[in-house]
């Protein structure tokens, strides 16, 4: 839990009550938790939970069902995207988003999948509606939702570009199948995507500061998600007309604050489009940069 809002050292450690299901909830036992920059930034008070949300910190879980139901088993493993209670050892979650974790997965590589994996296969997918040889460049490429980003993309045979930060990144992004990295630091990805032939799918977690040059990396009916404004979300100045006379499709989307239904017909259209089973036979990958103990919370939050 938190101490109010603010720095790491407003996390701790509490007792609270055992929370109990609701119809067509199943309660899980939460062995494992992901941290994710929203978590960061509901800590300092920037990110509340929707309304009905736990307000205890964690967008996503791996662990066990505790009490079977209609669908699933007392025991079974399973892995779900939260609205909020990732970091408890309990959590209420409706019966409909829970995955069935892979049995090659360990709890802690489950735990790396629903929030980013779901979110990166909402925007490609879900929302671009990304097809086979369409070109995609994928901002933030060695982030979380970046590195699910490029292996969905290369599963389902798109071309993808990415931007980073590093040389150490470019090469981790290659590694993972992409197929143009570009260090934003160092070089323009605007020139380097007009080499690429321009794309057809931008997915932007940036937002302003990145706002013009999208706008030139887009090929005509193009598809521009943005789900996020690390760079800024005030754009100045900004004619439509570029967006009009490329007949750009501009999207913004978040998941966190979707309908229950929403989440869990994107849950369904995840599982039977094969993407557990590419994470069954290896194609797959979730990435985990590190482990941590609960009780190293603060440590993690650094």
């Amino acid at each position: 839990t938190t101490a109010g809002y603010g720095d790491i050292n407003v996390l701790q450690i509490s007792e609270i009550p055992r929370p109990i299901p609701g119809e067509n909830e199943v309660l899980v036992k939460i062995h494992a938790s992901a941290l994710n920059r929203a978590d960061t930034l509901q800590r300092k008070g920037f990110y509340p939970p929707p309304p009905g949300a736990s307000n205890i910190i964690g967008l996503e879980c791996a662990g066990e069902v505790v009490e079977s139901s209609e669908t699933w088993v007392s025991g079974q493993r399973v892995m779900s995207i939260l609205s909020g209670g990732g970091y408890a050892e309990y959590a209420t979650i409706p019966s409909d988003h829970l995955i069935p974790i892979p049995d090659n997965l360990s709890y802690e590589e489950a735990a790396a999948i629903p929030e980013g994996w779901i979110t990166a296969y909402q925007i490609l997918f879900y929302i671009a509606k990304g097809k086979p040889q369409e070109k995609v460049l994928i901002h933030a490429g060695a982030s979380g939702v970046g590195t699910a980003l490029i292996q969905l993309a290369k599963l389902k045979g798109l071309l993808v570009a990415v931007t980073c930060g590093s040389q150490e990144k470019m090469d981790f992004c290659r590694n993972l199948g992409a197929d143009l990295a570009i260090n934003y630091k160092t070089e323009s990805f605007k020139e380097k995507i007009r080499d690429f032939g321009g794309v057809d799918i931008v997915l932007d977690c940036i937002g302003a500061d990145y706002f013009e040059d999208n706008l030139d990396a887009i090929k005509l009916d193009g598809r521009w998600i943005i789900y996020g404004t690390m760079g800024g979300h005030q754009v100045n100045q900004v004619s439509l007309r570029g967006l009009m006379a490329k007949r750009v499709s501009l999207i913004t989307t978040t998941l966190r604050s979707r309908s229950k239904e929403y989440k869990a017909d994107l849950v369904r259209t995840f599982i039977n489009d094969g993407i557990l089973d590419a994470f069954q036979n290896g194609i797959l990958k979730p990435i985990l940069y590190r482990t941590f103990l609960m009780e190293e919370i603060v440590l993690a939050h650094e």
